[in-house]
């Protein structure tokens, strides 16, 4: 006795490993649904971030989920951050636009890699997940957008927010944009004086041990391997 019927058999998608040591290596981009003015009717947000700085290089608002769009996006976005082609590895999930033809091969144009996550596994794409979740719970977030261009106007105030002021706890509470330019070494430095300083002021105040300011960000992964310390960092 046995299944005479032909069954569908999913193929097996392998874990993506990413590691980003700098910026500019692994960028992760996304879309979400921003509510229009009436029940039913959204405005689309594309975003791209980069995973190792947090900073969100690229975004726009737009009326559809289009791979063309993003095309358009993307490689504007690239030009400005002039990456040169081997450098970069893209990471996305598996809606349409991401595994459209034209993505495809736009990024074998740009030498750039892809790289997508498991079907229905979130946790594959945490950082742009996460940074929805800021963008989302922001208080100033309206329920609706009455337009596209309100839109807008709200993401590039959040936006410039949170790539120049947001202190990230990812990234040693420093701004996306310290990182991203090369200025964590300083922030960390200056960071480390102003806690020695207190220090021999009132050492009384630091019971447990010499106070030291968060590490700065090293390595980021996306799914680290099961045995890291096998992988030089």
């Amino acid at each position: 006795m046995r299944e005479r019927r032909r069954q569908r058999r999913h193929p097996v998608y392998a874990k993506p490993e990413l590691l980003a040591t700098g910026p500019n290596q692994v960028w992760s981009w996304d879309i979400t649904k921003l509510m229009g003015p009436v029940k039913w009717t959204y405005f689309y947000l594309y975003v791209i971030i980069d995973i190792f700085s947090r900073r969100v290089v690229g975004w726009r608002v737009a009326d559809t989920e289009n791979a063309g769009l993003f095309k358009e996006l993307f490689q504007d976005v690239v030009a400005r951050n002039d990456v040169a082609p081997g450098q970069l590895t893209l990471h996305a999930d598996r809606g349409a636009p991401m595994k459209a033809k034209a993505t495809a091969m736009m990024l074998a144009d740009l030498g750039v890699a892809k790289s997508h996550s498991r079907p229905h596994t979130s946790n594959d794409n945490p950082f742009s997940e996460a940074h929805f979740k800021t963008l989302k719970y922001q208080p100033e977030f309206p329920k609706r957008f009455e337009t596209a261009q309100q839109a807008e106007d709200f993401c590039r105030r959040f936006f410039d927010w949170y790539n120049q002021d947001h202190h990230h706890g990812g990234i040693g509470l420093m701004t996306p944009d310290q990182v991203h330019y090369g200025q964590a070494d300083a922030v960390h430095a200056a960071r480390q004086a102003a806690l020695e300083n207190a220090f021999r002021r009132n050492p009384e105040r630091f019971v447990a041990k010499k106070p030291e300011p968060p590490a700065k960000p090293n390595a980021v992964w996306i799914n680290p391997p099961d045995k890291p310390e096998n992988f030089q960092v």
